[in-house]
């Protein structure tokens, strides 16, 4: 599959990081979109020539790691679960293409916006130091000193950018938890596209084309999944119908590969 990928996305046109600044988006609506990892294909097909794809040093498929920071009762996921109306989620993300780490802030608005702040660390180590809990007060004051490490996540993303529109495009694959008392899950079969524009889905142009695969959005949350997939922790029943269909995808996954 990721040889067919790769292939596919030689027909791209690409941009650099310096040309996706244009398209930074550190304050906009994410809209994202859950299908079997079969259907990637057919989506890059009938992307082409509508957008332009990130390479760094002849890379067009970028891994990423990443630890997610939370309370030692999970408030974060709480909040998410919940439905709160304005959410956070704090991570460290190691970028491998780059070998730089950032501390970044989510922000979910009431408003249904997303806003991202971060900082440049030196490494994407597991404890936060004094420059960073100063960074975090700024944004979750109340419970910057007593985050601790919570979930690692690692996966490999696809980024584009529209060549006519102010948006962009992110596809991730690949995706695997590690919980903080080692065990594992990993999803092979899953693929989330995640629109991120200024405005809604409604006027994008991905939005348009996603369509034609009957693909609608949902909401979803790597965090919160893996969450629910490694820990026993309350409210993880709120996830149940995702758990049904991440099950449901595994199933048809492994049966396609038996074929």
């Amino acid at each position: 599959m990721t040889k067919d990928v790769a292939a596919l996305l030689e027909d791209y046109s690409c941009v650099g990081l310096y040309d996706l600044d244009n398209v930074k988006l550190m304050n906009r609506i994410d809209t994202k979109f859950i299908f079997p990892i079969a259907r990637l294909a057919d989506l890059l097909e009938i992307m082409k020539g509508q957008y332009r794809v990130l390479e760094i040093n002849g890379e067009r498929i970028l891994g990423y790691n990443t630890t997610y920071f939370d309370t030692a009762d999970y408030l974060f996921f709480n909040q998410h679960v919940t439905g709160r109306p304005e959410r956070n989620k704090v991570r460290v993300r190691y970028y491998l293409s780059t070998a730089t780490t950032y501390l970044e802030v989510k922000r979910r608005t009431r408003k249904n916006r997303t806003i991202k702040w971060r900082i440049e660390q030196e490494s994407p180590g597991l404890t936060l130091d004094g420059r960073a809990l100063e960074f975090l007060s700024g944004y979750v004051p109340d419970v910057a000193a007593i985050l601790i490490p919570a979930l690692h996540n690692d996966f490999r993303r696809i980024t584009f950018a529209g060549c006519s529109f102010q948006e962009r495009v992110t596809i991730d694959i690949d995706l695997k938890f590690r919980g903080t008392d080692g065990e594992q899950s990993d999803i092979p079969f899953l693929t989330i596209a995640e629109l991120k524009s200024d405005g809604p889905a409604s006027r994008s142009n991905f939005g348009k084309l996603i369509r034609q695969l009957s693909v609608k959005s949902s909401g979803f949350s790597k965090y919160c999944l893996g969450d629910a997939l490694l820990y026993d922790i309350p409210k993880k029943n709120v996830l149940k119908s995702k758990l049904i269909l991440l099950n449901k995808l595994e199933n048809d996954f492994k049966s396609s590969l038996n074929a």
